[in-house]
């Protein structure tokens, strides 16, 4: 069971933070289903803890084992702290509206809620309110007991309420037994277990044991989904409005653990397909980066090496699909993956990505296929974006490793988002310098049609590259958000192909100069050709001087 605790991070030398990053990369088992979130001193009023795809009869199980207020008053006429339950149908998305942000949710009727748990410190005790006609949303107190023994997770006991309230207030036993028996939603025979706050209707509502053990309360209860009609994407949050006037927030321990499943395992709806996409782009990238070291074998002559750093993309790529497909696989079934996976699966996807945007900015910068030097320019892009591929990563692994409810879940987003869009952009810069250069260079060196052809490749290059950026980047979110919950895999389905086929066309266009026709030079001019010296802006072939042909008719640069 995962254990994911807020830690803050300031500011350190370069071996702090690679001890980081390795404590990051052992710290993959904090990624799974079965949540276990633990928040100390904690002053945030509004706490997403997770979101969650459920089929029918899915279940989700919370227990909130420790909840320390502090000295924050209880007096208030209305509970200030507990818990909400959303469903949104497509997209990932906010579990509530933009609202005023010293306005507390759990004191208003909201149509976006579909239940509230407010937990009344007072009165110990639990009001489940229900909004809406939920016929075949069922929630009870406890645990669930059927949890298989072989995933080796260990089995929840049912939680029995005269245990939970022993050494506390008193607390009506009507309240709490009879509640398990009746659906959320429905009327019990002796009135016990609901009792309506408003004489709406449609509003029900519930009543759960609190316990109460020196300054801490604690309490727990699951959901199961019994129709088609309750299907969706469900949000759970935490609410403390005691913390939502500024100045006057009061730190608070929370540690909450959050089991979901659905009938065919641990993965959200959207996730279930992820095992089998991954596995079969990882063998369609396998066979293309076989097929690309036969292609360079057969063309020993004309290889370079970008080259073979290409295929080693393409591997790596491949070998971090596989890693990445066999942790869904046992999230699935275990409800986490299995550590030693989960690192080696971090390792490669740096590795990959780290390849991925260096291999682009050389290709872009026309490196080994027109010139042997970078430019100054060139060499501080390079500067730029590997740092900043490294940081993107291990915002990355943050994301994994920890739970949606850490305090520092979000900040690592928002650094992941907009790494990865100063990266898209840096690398754009080498493509453009080269098609300028080629645009200069084709009516100054006496091989017009040579930088036409070559002028020719790289604009199609800088198209493919912004083609690239735009559907992962852009076209992939816009799906995700448009789809039903049961069809966001496609968004994984969307990057993928879209990565391979650039790596395909890349290839294609690119591949060696023997059967390039972008490459080659002209028959008729190889025996006269020679390189003239050119400067540029872009400091394209500084510092080189010129060079005769050899005897084979290949230009040397």
């Amino acid at each position: 069971m995962a254990v994911c605790e807020r830690r803050g991070l300031g500011r350190g030398s370069p071996a702090e933070w690679g001890q980081l990053l390795l404590l990051l990369l052992l710290s993959g088992s904090c990624s799974g289903r079965i949540h276990r979130l633990a928040l100390t001193g904690e002053k945030r009023s509004d706490i997403q803890l997770n979101n969650f795809g459920f089929y029918t009869n899915g279940s989700l199980e919370v227990e909130l084992s420790v909840l320390r207020l502090g000295l924050q008053e209880t007096e208030a006429k209305f509970p200030l702290v507990g818990f909400s339950l959303s469903r949104v149908q497509s997209g990932s998305v906010g579990s509530y509206p933009t609202r005023d942000p010293h306005e507390c949710p759990l004191q208003r009727n909201s149509s976006n809620f579909l239940v509230l748990f407010l937990i009344d410190t007072k009165d110990l005790q639990v009001q489940v309110r229900k909004y809406g006609e939920q016929k075949q949303l069922f929630i009870s107190p406890g645990l669930l007991p059927d949890v298989p023994s072989k995933s080796g997770l260990p089995k929840p006991e049912p939680t029995d309420p005269s245990k939970v309230d022993s050494g506390t207030s008193t607390v009506s036993k009507a309240k709490t037994e009879p509640v398990s028996q009746v659906p959320a939603g429905k009327t019990s025979s002796d009135g016990g277990s609901v009792s309506p706050q408003a004489p709406s209707g449609k509003d029900k509502e519930l009543v759960l044991g609190l316990g109460h053990l020196n300054d801490s309360y604690n309490f727990s209860f699951h959901m199961v989904v019994g129709s088609r009609a309750e299907e969706g994407q469900y949000i759970l949050n935490f609410h403390n409005c005691y913390n939502s006037i500024p100045g006057r927030e009061r730190p608070f321990d929370l540690t909450v653990m959050i089991r979901e499943k659905n009938p065919e395992g641990f993965l959200s709806a959207a996730e279930i397909p992820l095992f089998k996409l991954y596995l079969v782009m990882s063998a369609c990238f396998l066979a293309a980066g076989i097929f690309w070291v036969s292609v360079l074998c057969r063309n020993t002559y004309n290889v370079f090496k970008i080259h073979w750093l290409m295929a080693a993309l393409a591997f790596t790529k491949s070998i971090s699909l596989l890693f990445h497909s066999i942790n869904y696989y046992f999230i699935n079934s275990q409800g986490h993956p299995i550590e030693g996976l989960a690192v080696m699966h971090y390792i490669t996807h740096l590795l990959k990505g780290a390849l991925l945007f260096i291999t682009i900015a050389l290709i872009g910068s026309g490196w080994a296929f027109v010139k042997y030097v970078l430019s100054d320019k060139e060499k501080k892009i390079f500067g730029i974006v590997i740092p900043l591929q490294v940081l993107a990563n291990v915002a990355y692994i943050v994301i994994e490793s920890r739970e949606e409810g850490a305090s520092d879940y979000g900040f690592w987003k928002k650094i992941l988002f907009l790494v990865d869009l100063i990266c898209c952009g840096a690398i754009l810069f080498p493509v453009v310098w080269s098609i300028r250069h080629l645009q200069d260079a084709s009516g100054t060196d006496g091989k017009v049609a040579v930088n036409l052809a070559k002028l020719k490749l790289f604009r199609h290059y800088y198209v493919m590259v912004i083609c690239y950026v735009y559907f992962t980047r852009i076209i992939a979110i816009l799906l995700r958000v448009a789809v039903p919950f049961q069809w966001q895999w496609l968004y994984q389905l969307l990057v993928e192909g879209s990565t391979l086929t650039f790596f395909v066309l890349t290839g294609y266009k690119f591949q060696p100069a023997g059967d390039n026709p972008y490459l080659q030079l002209p028959q008729e001019d190889e025996e006269d050709v020679q390189m003239e010296q050119v400067m540029t802006d872009s400091g394209f072939r500084e510092g080189l001087s010129k060079v005769n042909k050899t005897a084979s008719g290949r230009e040397l640069l």
